[in-house]
């Protein structure tokens, strides 16, 4: 990083920071949150890297794939009312990611030991099969979508308006009142 712009440097990593403890926090917390980190690997795969160069500073976050999903929601293949807004839709057919949604819901199911009863008569109030459980959460979700969480969006922005926003010009300030001293002291 750039020695002589410390106080910006200093800015920029407290946002980063700032940014990632609270979209962890946020899949910490129980409701919407709670569901979406069954075994923290979501939490623990948000990252973020500042890379400096030629003066210039840039932020870069990264987390798992499904993160984003997650985050802004997805839309429904006959429903967007859950996530009018989103980017990610689902779609008919198969594909590269044919089954991740089956096999994630799955697994959760299967971790949580979360099962339906059945409504048939006869068989009225015993236990569907994970597998039959999975596959009826899967298919609402395919054709409803996934709510936004917002889990990343909402730091983010909260980071960025306290941070950039505010912070970063007062810190390039007092970065270049530091640079001009220690210039007006060479020159004397």
């Amino acid at each position: 990083m750039n020695r002589q712009l410390d106080k910006v440097n200093k800015t920029i990593q407290m946002f980063r920071d700032y940014v990632i403890r609270e979209a962890k926090d946020n899949l910490k917390r129980g409701g919407q949150y709670g569901s979406y980190n069954n075994t923290s690997a979501l939490s623990n795969s948000i990252k973020g890297e500042i890379v400096s160069e030629n003066g210039f500073s840039i932020v870069g976050f990264s987390m798992a794939d499904y993160g984003m999903f997650q985050d802004k929601g997805v839309k429904g293949k006959s429903s967007s009312a859950k996530a009018p807004n989103s980017p990610f839709k689902f779609k008919g057919g198969g594909g590269k990611g044919k089954g991740g949604l089956t096999q994630g819901i799955n697994k959760w199911v299967r971790q949580r030991r979360f099962q339906f009863r059945s409504r048939k008569e006869g068989s009225k109030g015993r236990f569907l099969s994970y597998e039959a459980t999975a596959f009826l959460i899967t298919r609402s979700i395919f054709h409803k979508g996934i709510k936004p969480s917002l889990f990343f969006t909402k730091p983010f922005e909260a980071g960025y308006k306290k941070y950039i926003d505010v912070d970063l010009m007062k810190a390039f300030g007092q970065d270049i009142e530091t640079m001009v001293d220690y210039n007006l002291k060479d020159i004397k």
